[in-house]
C-alpha cells in the first residue's frame, strides 16, 4: 500500500462505511471541526493539519472488529511519516457499538492495543448524523459524481470495503 496524495488508493475497514481524507482535501473544511475525544476532551481536527488523515468509523461488536489490528499496524508503520488514523465509534450498523465511550476505550486498548486517536461515539448516518460525517459524505458524493472542480482530486483518498490488506 502506498500512502500518498498523488494517487487514488483503496483502503478498507471491513464492512463498515469508511471515509479517508488525504492532506489538502477540504483543507478549510474538516479542520474547522472539533469533536470530543474518547475521553470527552475537545479534539480539534486542526491538530492534524499537514498530515495524511484517515477518518474511519469503527465498531467493537461486529464481524470486522479485528480491523483494529490492521488499522493499528498501518498507524504504527506510517505515523512517523505524518500519517494519522482517527477512529470514530458508531452504532449505526446493526447496533454493533452499544458501549459507552469508557467501555469502547477500554476494549480498544486492552484487546487491540489501539494507540491511534479515538473520538467519542458518533452517528455516521441518519437524522442524527454528526456534522463532520455529513460534511464528508456530502463532499465525497459530489467528488465521486465529478462535481468538485470537475474531477476527483489527486489529493483525495476515498475508501470503502473490502477488508484491510
Amino acid at each position: 500500500m502506498r500512502i500518498s496524495g498523488t494517487r487514488l488508493c483503496k483502503l478498507c475497514s471491513g464492512g463498515l462505511a469508511l471515509m479517508a481524507v488525504v492532506s489538502m482535501f477540504a483543507a478549510s473544511g474538516i479542520y474547522d471541526f472539533t469533536l470530543p475525544s474518547i475521553d470527552g476532551n475537545p479534539a480539534p481536527l486542526s491538530s492534524y493539519k499537514g498530515k495524511v488523515v484517515l477518518i474511519v468509523n469503527v465498531a467493537s461488536r461486529c464481524g470486522y472488529t479485528p480491523q483494529y489490528s490492521g488499522l493499528e499496524a498501518i498507524y504504527e508503520k506510517y505515523k512517523g511519516q505524518g500519517f494519522v488514523i482517527l477512529g470514530f465509534p458508531a452504532n449505526n450498523f446493526g447496533a454493533q457499538e452499544p458501549g459507552t465511550n469508557e467501555e469502547i476505550k477500554t476494549f480498544c486498548s486492552t484487546k487491540y492495543n489501539v494507540t491511534f486517536p479515538m473520538y467519542a461515539k458518533v452517528s455516521v448516518k441518519g437524522d442524527d448524523i454528526t456534522p463532520l460525517y455529513l460534511y464528508l459524505t456530502k463532499d465525497a458524493n459530489a467528488a465521486v459524481a465529478g462535481d468538485i472542480n470537475g474531477t476527483l482530486s489527486s489529493d483525495t483518498l476515498l475508501a470503502w470495503p473490502p477488508r484491510l490488506r
